[in-house]
């Protein structure tokens, strides 16, 4: 049978019991064309679809694998814990290992609170804010993706933005009077908006580093001025670190930038590739939850044993000396190779790079903010990412997602990965 039959058999299976085949909208190779590969087992930093065939990937589970696929010392770990027990629904002593790791390393963590999900810590963490606060309005910046929570599927990133439909059917419009809407980067609005509603703003919920519309770096200042405008109203500032926490810096964006926000919002690597979400802040504001508050909170599966061992054991490596200068640097020659490629080439690319994290937006102009990504050429996108396909090169299956790398990553992976784009963008142009 061949490789194009066995992938089309399994997906019209899958098409057959689960909604589009896939479980979440990100996987689905709409916006590419094609059909989503199957993936059998990862090692280092390559994956293996059900046929055998290699890539390169850059995905990485969306961002949590930055060890690479299987670590030893993280299996090992979970190995170890699983033999013990799946699930207590009790208190272990892993947890608060965790936590302390965590509050340790993340500069405006003093308390912290381990849920399942990024969305379960963006919902949490804004719920917190209503309480904390006596207000309703949360403010969100367009293109910036904090799970899928209703009342902040209004311009999101990530798959909402690659399917082209922001807003979701099933939010009720009374949901999405609370939201206010903000132009990411652009300082002079947000501040009018704060000054105008600020008796009604509980918080400001953004992506210190936007990652689900692309790579989108903040511009100069603009994190600063928004925490001093914050503090002067008395509106909680949530960073939503779920992307950039332990990715950009072992302390996250708000560590790399120098701006402490009220909570955070964490996930992805913080379990080592296995689920998990967390937020955490000022204690004063984290005592507002219950057993302690008013604000109720609760999850049979938070603190899973499992997940928070795999957590454990990535912090630690990750806390070794001069981790993310290797991470940084591999990261940027590769991004300087593509860079080379497309000028060699003539080919209009932009390229935003942070730590680990990049994105090629086929586009000739500066991407700082939603509208400008959106203006990238999707379809030019789509062809370029079947080239890299064909030629063993695994990306995020959108424009508007993040290319991540890790340590397994080599220079020879650097070097295949660059060959693989100049010939790619060569059939482009």
């Amino acid at each position: 049978m061949s490789k194009r039959k066995t992938m089309g058999t399994l997906y019209q299976e899958a098409l057959r019991y689960i909604p589009g085949g896939v479980n979440s909208p990100a996987r689905a190779f709409k916006a590419v064309g094609g059909d989503p590969l199957f993936i059998e087992k990862g090692q280092g930093s390559r994956i293996y679809d059900v046929d055998g065939s290699e890539y390169l990937d850059y995905v990485l589970s969306w961002g949590p694998l930055i060890l690479g696929h299987t670590h030893p010392q993280v299996i090992e770990e979970i190995k170890e814990v699983l033999e013990k027990g799946t699930s207590f629904g009790a208190p272990t002593t892993r947890e608060t290992e965790l936590a302390k790791l965590i509050v340790k390393a993340v500069p405006g963590m003093e308390k912290i609170r381990l849920v399942n999900s990024g969305t379960e810590a963006t919902m949490s963490a804004i719920r917190l804010a209503r309480g904390y606060t006596g207000r309703d309005k949360i403010v969100k910046f367009e293109g910036c993706y904090h799970g899928h929570v209703d009342y902040l599927l209004v311009k999101a990133g990530s798959g909402a933005t690659t399917l082209g439909c922001p807003d979701s059917a099933g939010v009720p419009q009374d949901f999405a009077k609370n939201t206010i809407l903000a132009p990411y980067n652009d300082i002079r609005v947000a501040e009018k908006i704060l000054k105008e509603n600020h008796r009604e703003i509980a918080g400001v919920i953004l992506e210190p580093v936007a990652g689900n519309m692309g790579v989108v770096l903040p511009e100069e200042g603009f994190l600063q001025k928004l925490r001093e405008i914050t503090k002067e109203y008395g509106i909680i500032l949530i960073f939503d670190e779920v992307i950039t926490g332990f990715r950009v810096s072992y302390g996250g964006a708000q560590q790399y930038f120098r701006v402490i926000p009220d909570l955070t919002c964490l996930g992805k690597i913080i379990g080592g590739g296995l689920p998990v979400g967390a937020y955490g802040g000022k204690k004063e504001i984290m005592d507002y939850l219950s057993p302690l508050g008013p604000v109720y909170q609760a999850g049979t599966l938070s603190g899973n044993p499992i997940a928070v061992a795999a957590g454990i054991q990535t912090l630690k490596i990750l806390s070794q000396v001069r981790i993310y200068e290797r991470l940084e640097e591999r990261t940027r020659n590769l991004v300087e190779r593509l860079r080379e490629n497309a000028r060699k080439l003539r080919v209009d690319i932009h390229i935003n790079q942070i730590g680990s994290m990049f994105t090629l937006f086929f586009s000739s102009h500066k991407v700082y903010h939603y509208q400008s990504a959106k203006g990238s050429d999707e379809k030019k996108f789509a062809q370029y990412f079947q080239g890299m396909l064909r030629r063993g090169i695994y990306l995020p299956c959108s424009q508007f997602e993040t290319n991540f790398l890790s340590l397994a990553h080599t220079d020879q992976d650097i070097e295949k990965t660059a060959r693989a784009n100049y010939e790619t963008l060569g059939r482009l142009r």
